[in-house]
């Protein structure tokens, strides 16, 4: 096999994403032939011996493959987490559940709506680079409701531990009289660990409830809570489109929080 650089050799293998290998290599968590690896190696698969925390990582051919889960709430994106009661590994069916997939991009246990397992690792680097700046659509409910006049804030962000947290759009869903709503409508293409959350409790409001209900121009609708589907190559490719502005974007989002609504019932 012809060499590759390790980090792909690693997300091929099913291990983890390309972006997570890098990281563990830079912690000194990869080894090749007993030796410490460096960022971009080059390995020849089946010949060398990578090991990652001191797991072997075995050169197997996988499809690739890329399915959507309707993630749940309480359960953790993450292939192997000791502290947690059910991963989104553990709602796999048996024909995929042999696989080596790994998540391109996550939702907090909390959260729910669109999550990407792929054993594809250059589908998941794509995916996940902050060039590709694929938006992300989600439907927030909070604990208290929210005023118009402070969108702006959701808008321009706060910095927290020297990151800056904002969005690129926020709206309001079904607002009332005074122009104030517990729901809304929130779009973001980077995604920091939490990052939703974490803006509006430093905005003074807490979220109640978060889902993703749209990737690019994929949507969760028709995905059943806890389904799983595989993705065709058409709609991989609707995850990298940009979504068209909709003169009914207001209508969308309040139909979005219908659902929740009705979910919780």
């Amino acid at each position: 096999m012809e060499p590759v650089r390790i980090q792909k050799h690693i997300a091929d293998a099913g291990v983890c994403s390309r972006r997570a290998a890098e990281a563990l290599i830079a912690a000194g968590e990869v080894y090749v032939n007993g030796v410490r690896a460096t960022l971009g190696q080059k390995v020849e698969p089946g010949t060398d011996k990578i090991t990652v925390s001191g797991k072997s990582v075995k050169s197997v051919v996988q499809p690739k493959i890329a399915l959507v889960m309707h993630k749940p709430r309480g359960v953790v994106c993450s292939n192997s987490d000791p502290h947690a009661e059910q991963t989104i590994f553990d709602l796999l069916p048996p024909i995929w559940a042999k696989l080596r997939l790994f998540c391109a991009g996550r939702l907090d246990k909390d959260s729910e709506g669109l999550v990407i397992l792929t054993t594809d690792g250059d589908l998941a680097h794509k995916l996940m680079h902050p060039s590709n700046a694929i938006v992300k659509r989600y439907h927030v409910s909070l604990e208290v409701p929210f005023p118009a006049g402070r969108i702006r804030q959701l808008l321009k962000g706060v910095t927290i531990e020297n990151e800056r947290l904002k969005v690129e759009h926020a709206a309001l869903v079904n607002p009332k009289a005074d122009k104030t709503s517990a729901d809304l409508d929130v779009h973001l293409h980077h995604g920091k660990k939490r990052e939703i959350r974490l803006l509006f409790t430093a905005l003074g409001f807490t979220v109640r409830r978060l889902r993703r209900y749209q990737i690019g121009s994929f949507p969760l609708k028709g995905i059943p809570l806890r389904g799983v589907k595989q993705l065709s190559t058409k709609e991989i490719e609707l995850l990298f489109a940009i979504p068209k502005p909709h003169y009914r974007q207001a209508e969308l989002a309040a139909k979005q929080a219908a659902a929740l609504r009705l979910d919780e019932n």
